[in-house]
């Protein structure tokens, strides 16, 4: 019979075990996301994913087969869900419609444009057109329910007479593309520029939306 504390010792040594198959699938995706930011999605292999993340090809292999199924878990885990927050959010809200896009817009940036996420905008233009089914994946998952939150935020204030009749879709992407560019820029021009180092962001976002809100405020 083997003594109580040989069955204690296995039982502890086996629960870091547990525990670090567990992280490992958050391990991987953090591993791919940079990968796929610094290199991009063509050139980054499932090799150099699991070197990064400090773990055998087969070991990734136990939870990703490919590297379509990578990326689809990057933006299922770290964006999807805060999309449906936000869509949940915007179903409750009871302030006004410019409040509401203010939020939605530093939500955005807070969740995509100043951390990790914040190199998928460019990976997904630049890459989009040679890899259909992600690009296809993205725009289902995150770019068609992120503009539904805007149009409804926008025709919500239309409604009330905050805003004035703007085409909606086109609104949209007058409203997002600057938020989007200064992501694709911190991605892109912003680390061989040395003044970007010290760009005001928070500047930049208060004149976005000052000019934003102001644009779409009702005159009459």
């Amino acid at each position: 019979m083997t003594p109580p504390s040989d069955t204690n010792a296995s039982a502890t040594e086996a629960a870091p075990r547990r525990r670090r198959k567990e992280a490992r699938p958050q391990e991987l995706m953090a591993a791919a996301l940079a990968l796929f930011v610094e290199h991009g999605f063509a050139a980054t292999r499932l090799d150099d994913v699991a070197a990064r993340a400090g773990v055998s090809k087969g070991t990734l292999y136990l939870y990703f087969d490919s590297k379509e199924a990578l990326f689809e878990a990057v933006i299922r885990e770290g964006i999807v869900p805060a999309l449906k927050e936000a869509g949940a959010r915007v179903a409750a809200y009871q302030g006004s419609a410019s409040a509401l896009l203010e939020e939605l817009l530093k939500a955005w940036w807070a969740l995509i444009g100043e951390g990790p996420l914040g190199g998928i905008p460019k990976l997904m233009i630049s890459e989009a057109r040679n890899f259909p089914s992600v690009a296809e994946y993205y725009y289902q998952n995150v770019i068609v329910p992120g503009r539904r939150l805007l149009a409804l935020t926008l025709e919500r204030g239309m409604a009330a007479g905050e805003f004035r009749g703007v085409d909606v879709d086109t609104a949209i992407d007058v409203v997002i593309a600057p938020l989007l560019m200064l992501a694709i820029w911190r991605y892109s021009m912003g680390p061989c520029c040395p003044s970007d180092a010290s760009y005001d962001t928070e500047r930049y976002l208060r004149t976005h939306l000052d000019i934003a809100l102001d644009g779409l405020r009702c005159r009459g």
